[in-house]
């Protein structure tokens, strides 16, 4: 396990890496925000223990700018800011954890030990994909083999929850609740139409075709013949 201290006091960066080290972690040390900010976004670390309160940028800054960027390594506050409104900014700029100082190690070491046990929290995907099919969801665009094929707003929501249930079948109640909000039956061919719409678009002049009608269950994307 290797982990990094952002912490701008050198006897508790001492102490933290020395204990760290007697249990058996490597550790880096950073003594401002700038400088750990860019060692945690260029080097691969288990866990993040940062100081509040840092010179340069602060230690909020510091874990919102890695949050921002994309998936990070669990993050430990540590710091003398003991108030509630104090802690409940640390975590809601992205921390998994809030120690004030002063701290007893033992405490730290378990605290640390429960952040490093959390499952690793999946990256958002921003491209879908079914067979040559692909949806690119920052610039709302969607490929076929290769070929732009334009859809309307609810026809993009339509496919984009049937490429997010994997191959899984789509009711039509389920469309109905997704992608136009409704929590009764309407009792029209709304569903119906608009599918009608989407699968002219996603496989004309495609020799396999990708949207599946399974009559009196629902929808689905499936390849097969």
């Amino acid at each position: 396990m290797k982990l990094l201290i952002i912490e701008d006091d050198q006897h508790t960066a001492d102490y933290i890496r020395r204990g760290l080290r007697e249990h058996g972690y490597e550790s880096e040390h950073a003594d401002n925000g700038r400088d750990g900010l860019l060692l945690a976004a260029s080097r691969k670390y288990d866990a993040l223990v940062i100081d509040r309160m840092l010179p340069g940028i602060d230690g909020l800054s510091v874990v919102k700018t890695l949050h921002a960027a994309g998936p990070h390594p669990p993050v430990m506050f540590l710091t003398t800011m003991d108030g509630i409104d104090d802690r409940v900014a640390g975590l809601d700029a992205g921390g998994d954890d809030y120690l004030v100082k002063p701290f007893a190690f033992a405490e730290f070491l378990a605290r640390l030990a429960a952040i490093l046990r959390r499952p690793p929290i999946a990256p958002e995907r921003t491209v879908l994909s079914f067979c040559d099919l692909e949806m690119r969801l920052l610039t709302r665009e969607v490929y076929r083999a290769g070929r732009r094929i334009e859809l309307q707003p609810l026809e993009f929501k339509i496919l984009e929850f049937l490429l997010r249930s994997d191959g899984r079948v789509v009711t039509r109640t389920m469309l109905l609740e997704k992608v136009w909000g409704f929590h009764f039956d309407p009792q029209t061919s709304v569903v119906e139409t608009h599918m009608s719409r989407l699968r002219a678009k996603v496989d004309r002049d495609f020799s396999t075709t990708l949207i599946r009608t399974l009559r009196g269950v629902g929808y689905c994307l499936r390849a097969d013949a």
